[in-house]
């Protein structure tokens, strides 16, 4: 008996040492016993080693274009580390990766950047879908939709795709929004045009087409920075007589709507991206492209709702002078602000001093994403076409 209490403790705190070490050295240490490969392979400890808050250590997962031939683009992903406000003082931490299946010539966006969730991002140019996991270096790409669209009609991903995290089933779903009209489309009120929504769950390795009441669904918008998984539902732009913030939750299969603050409204020429502040939804509101910027009615306003789903727990943060910018990227360290200029200079405001820097960053023109990203170890399932690449 004293024995087995002993070896429960020495695998206590085995566990409880590993869990202090960061997923680029544990994939390492798989290499070195069965022991160690089948204990941090296992899925009690990869969820806990991901909601572990002992490793505070965050990076920055960089997507960017990079022109390799006239019609040719690759995207390429940068990890950054850094230690304060200082966004030029960032430091590659990992060599640049590179994944074959990235390569697009449809131009020099190419994919765009979908999550993180639970470690894991979607690259995606709405036709092909890519999951990955930039700790592991594991990827695949997902299969095409097999639902046909009739003859003579034309599908438009206004919408784009969703990506989040089903918790009670233990399963990760991709949401696709897409509009399916007559080509070339007849821009008039009884245009024969239909929503559709459809989802592909991981677990089982399928699309299937979602049931809802087309008729009361928003007309959904896809805006630059919007899209986030949050409070396990995935949230749009979209309007249905005002703004709203469309939701999709992963679990309930269920959408909602929050209705955008009451100076938000379709035609204030206005461009909206969400991000997280201090754990909360918040709004930012910024003027759209024009020769030059009203000092007065085109400030930037950042909204935070305090309680999620809640109107009326709308609360201006902030105002700030006007942007001219195409997008925003995203809110770093609570007040550092990125932004991207419509020549492609990627700029950062800090809100508290509203000090306006460039950022030293080179890529195609509007292919710049960010994204605060946490290593995981979360296992992207194979398929044929999975790819591993575990050297860090």
């Amino acid at each position: 008996m004293a024995g087995g209490n002993m070896k429960t403790l020495c695998d206590d705190m085995l566990i409880n040492i590993l869990l202090r070490i960061p997923a680029k050295s544990l994939i390492r240490f798989k290499c070195i016993s069965k022991i160690l490969y089948d204990l941090i392979q296992s899925s009690v400890f990869i969820n806990l080693h991901r909601n572990c808050t002992i490793i505070k250590d965050e990076l920055l997962l960089l997507k960017r274009s990079i022109k390799v031939a006239p019609l040719e683009y690759n995207n390429v992903l940068s990890f950054l580390s850094g230690h304060d406000d200082n966004i030029n003082d960032l430091k590659s931490v990992y060599p640049d990766l590179y994944i074959p299946r990235l390569t697009s010539r449809h131009g020099h966006r190419c994919y765009e950047t979908i999550g993180p969730c639970n470690g894991l991002i979607v690259l995606t140019d709405f036709d092909a879908i890519v999951l990955f996991n930039p700790a592991t270096r594991n990827y695949r790409a997902l299969p095409l939709s097999p639902f046909k669209r009739k003859v003579r009609f034309h599908r438009s991903m206004r919408g784009g795709l969703g990506f989040g995290y089903d918790w009670i089933a233990n399963d990760y779903k991709f949401v696709k929004l897409s509009e399916i009209f007559r080509d070339p489309p007849q821009w008039h009120p009884n245009e024969d045009r239909e929503k559709t929504v459809e989802i592909y769950d991981l677990n089982i390795g399928s699309w299937r087409v979602f049931d809802y009441d087309c008729e009361k669904f928003p007309s959904v918008h896809w805006l630059p920075c919007f899209e986030i998984f949050y409070r396990g539902a995935y949230h749009w732009s979209a309007y249905a007589e005002t703004p709203i913030i469309l939701c999709f939750d992963m679990t309930s299969e269920t959408f909602g709507g929050i209705k955008m603050p009451h100076t938000c409204h379709p035609y204030d020429a206005k461009i909206y991206s969400l991000v997280i502040l201090n754990e909360s939804l918040t709004l930012i509101c910024y003027a759209g492209k024009q020769t030059v910027p009203d000092p007065i009615r085109d400030l930037t306003d950042i909204w935070v709702l305090k309680e999620y789903g809640v109107y009326e727990s709308w609360i201006k943060k902030y105002t700030i002078k006007p942007l001219y910018i195409e997008a925003t990227i995203l809110l770093l360290k609570d007040h550092l602000l990125l932004l991207q200029s419509f020549s492609g200079q990627v700029m950062s405001n800090d809100l508290n001093s509203d000090k306006l820097e460039e950022v030293h960053f080179f890529s195609s023109a509007h292919s710049f994403t960010m994204i605060i990203y946490k290593e995981c170890l979360t296992p992207v399932p194979k398929m044929e076409d999975t790819v591993e690449h575990n050297s860090m």
